[in-house]
């Protein structure tokens, strides 16, 4: 062997071997640095609270009661059949509202609506809420309703579009620029936007009506998505019943803000047990879940009871169809109807007086969760009843006192039950929960019957965490 080939053979070697080592270290060190910790630098990114400035406190009115069909000449004419009494107040020491009436092109006059601007840094509690009962060959009943904050999206649910039905629906703009709307129909056949519910056209300060046959002929359990653009609109529904030749009741149906998948929905009065004066006692509840297929749990509790009145029911929902239940079986009462759904929907009641001459109907919608000191009024007609529902799962501590004092009771409700409360027709209230309750207003008399949810205070600037 030669000298210069033992020598590439010892470089060779020694190459391996240091290439070796080399590798064995930069695995170690790997190993290593995947093992311990290594030292991390953070750094919070830089956040500014900061609270809005307070905008002024709106609110509108759903408006005299309307007659549709009078003129036989004009079957798509409107008159103006009841006009509504309406009470408005203010939290103590703040100025008397603004108000406005607002236009209606049809019947000459539209519904009120009142603006309190911020005092002192801070947001006004505003509330109101009004009464019109008809006496007519073509509208009978009495109707009540709270004056709401115009909405960019709302829901009707009540009415229908079956024959002896003469509903309307009611659009009202309070702002100064105008509103384009689009009615979504949810029927039978899933959500429709019928040529009669799309862009719709609300001029600023003034009301829209829209007769809901027009939108969901035939349908007879219709639910309506209200979605508005350029300015935020007040959505309500009128709704009224003509069996044969005699008039069977009328409402004033409020909106429902957004769906959810618990809906409470207090103070459905049920004025006649079954069989009583040969009623029928139906209470029919309508429920929808605008998107996905869910189940919603159905459950009905007396007034004063925390135990159920009737078996808790399961019913399946399909995405865009409304479905109704009947609530069969419950005594003359004050009843709480809970629908809890793995999915946002929305619900409301139905419930009768009866379905002779001279008998009223009312749609109960769900009442949101009041967390703070609210304001609400009740309206001139039947002595209101407050129902107060504690969902929860602990007692909840409520005050109720009139506004300016008089008047201010305390009560303890137990954890899933509720308790009512006689008050005075056309006054101002405050409600002051300690923990979170549902409440609304129900009224019943000789043929009249209406209920009204009762809203949280919309006055709080939220804080909002700005990053520059």
């Amino acid at each position: 062997m030669s000298d210069r080939r033992v020598f590439r053979w010892a470089t060779t070697s020694a190459r391996l071997l240091v290439g070796t080592a080399v590798s064995i270290v930069a695995v170690v060190a790997v190993v290593t640095a995947v093992s311990l910790p290594w030292p991390t630098l953070l750094r919070e990114p830089v956040r500014i609270a900061a609270t809005p400035a307070p905008a002024a406190s709106i609110i509108t009115c759903d408006g005299a009661l309307l007659s549709i069909g009078r003129d036989s000449e004009d079957a798509s004419s409107l008159a103006l059949a009841a006009r509504q009494t309406v009470l408005a107040g203010v939290q103590d020491g703040a100025a008397a509202p603004q108000e406005q009436k607002l236009r209606n092109d049809a019947v000459g006059e539209g519904p009120l609506s009142y603006t309190a601007p911020p005092e002192a840094g801070a947001a006004v509690d505003v509330a109101a809420a009004g009464a019109a009962t008809a006496r007519a060959d073509d509208l009978a009943g009495f109707a009540a309703s709270a004056c709401r904050p115009p909405l960019l999206e709302s829901w009707l649910v009540g009415g229908s579009g079956a024959t002896g039905a003469a509903d309307l629906v009611l659009l009202s703009n309070p702002g100064t620029v105008a509103a384009t709307v689009q009615l979504t129909v949810y029927g039978v056949g899933g959500p429709q936007t019928p040529p009669g519910g799309a862009d719709l056209v609300v001029a600023p300060g003034t009301q829209r009506v829209v007769p809901l046959a027009g939108i969901a002929l035939g349908e007879a359990a219709p639910v309506v998505r209200v979605s508005a653009v350029g300015a935020p609109v007040h959505a309500s529904l009128q709704a009224s019943i003509t069996r044969t030749l005699t008039p069977g009741g009328v409402d004033q149906v409020g909106p429902i803000a957004a769906p959810e998948t618990r809906q409470v929905i207090a103070g459905v009065a049920v004025t006649r047990s079954p069989g009583e004066d040969g009623s029928a006692g139906a209470t029919m509840l309508r429920m929808l879940s605008p998107s996905v297929a869910t189940t919603a749990r159905v459950t009905v509790t007396a007034a004063g009871r925390t135990d159920p009145a009737r078996a808790a029911q399961d019913v399946t929902l399909e995405p865009g169809q409304p479905l109704e239940l009947e609530l069969d079986g419950l005594p003359a009462g004050s009843y709480t109807v809970t629908v809890e759904a793995q999915s946002p929907v929305v619900a409301a009641v139905w419930q009768t007086t009866g379905v002779g001459e001279g008998d009223d109907f009312a749609w109960y919608t769900p009442s949101p969760e009041v967390t703070a000191s609210t304001l609400f009024v009740t309206p001139g007609g039947p002595v209101p009843t407050l129902t107060v529902a504690n969902p929860g799962s602990e007692p909840a501590e409520v005050s109720v006192a009139a506004q300016g004092g008089g008047f201010q009771v305390d009560l303890s409700v137990p954890a899933g039950g509720s308790t009512t409360v006689r008050l005075s027709p056309r006054t101002v209230y405050v409600i002051d929960p300690e923990d979170a309750v549902r409440a609304a207003l129900s009224f019943t008399a000789d043929g009249a019957l209406a209920g009204i949810p009762v809203w949280p205070a919309d006055i709080a600037a939220q804080r909002i965490i700005v990053y520059p």
